[in-house]
């Protein structure tokens, strides 16, 4: 399997299909849908769709910061970052939509509008990452691309997804668990299952979550 090389570039076109797959996922989801299970455990698709509205709302945080040097954290604290999640169930399915894809939009937009210099400027993680604004669209990607699998309505598969996006990911996923080797098989199936997400490998053992 071939290592990527991921550019800029790059990642805000994984990001820009994730998002569309993602929109196009739940374009037709009406209530009963919206409730149903995800593919994450505990999370319907309307805490997930929440969740990744909410993502957006955080990284736009970054961008502004990166944009104007005001420290502008994604999350104000580990209870404001669920309390978005948690607010999914109580919104009907055409505001989660509503929301899902005016965040996207502001995202975007704003990624748009930095500078050269501004893309150079840090930036802190939820997680404590100090990383340049650079990598934003990247980690954009990952949370549209998987989620849009992890709503489980069967439109999005990782098969759908870009192949140099999955390549990618398996080279982050594997780096970060440490491993050396992967087992055989198609690419999709592979980031799957490094993922922890349902996949068709054989005999390959079972990994805990990720992202």
């Amino acid at each position: 399997m071939t290592t990527a090389t991921r550019t800029l570039t790059d990642a805000r076109a994984w990001a820009g299909a994730g998002t569309e797959l993602l929109l196009d996922a739940v374009a037709g989801l009406d209530e009963a849908g919206f409730s149903a299970p995800s593919v994450l455990p505990g999370w319907t698709r309307k805490h997930l769709v929440a969740h990744v509205a909410a993502n957006a709302d955080a990284l736009g945080n970054l961008v502004h910061w990166a944009a104007t040097g005001e420290e502008t954290p994604m999350y104000a604290s580990a209870e404001e970052r669920a309390a978005g999640i948690d607010k999914g169930p109580a919104l009907s399915a055409d505001e989660l939509r509503s929301w899902l894809t005016a965040s996207a939009h502001r995202l975007a937009a704003g990624l748009g509008r930095l500078t050269d210099e501004q893309w150079r400027h840090r930036v802190v993680t939820a997680q404590g990452r100090t990383v340049p604004a650079t990598e934003l669209p990247w980690m954009r990607a990952r949370e549209v691309c998987v989620h849009a699998v992890d709503l489980g309505t069967g439109v999005v598969t990782f098969a759908d997804l870009p192949r140099g996006f999955l390549v990618a990911l398996v080279d982050e996923i594997r780096a970060k668990r440490g491993l050396t080797g992967l087992p055989e098989g198609p690419l999709p199936a592979v980031a799957a299952w490094l993922a922890g997400r349902p996949h068709s490998l054989a005999d390959a053992p079972e990994l805990g979550p990720w992202l």
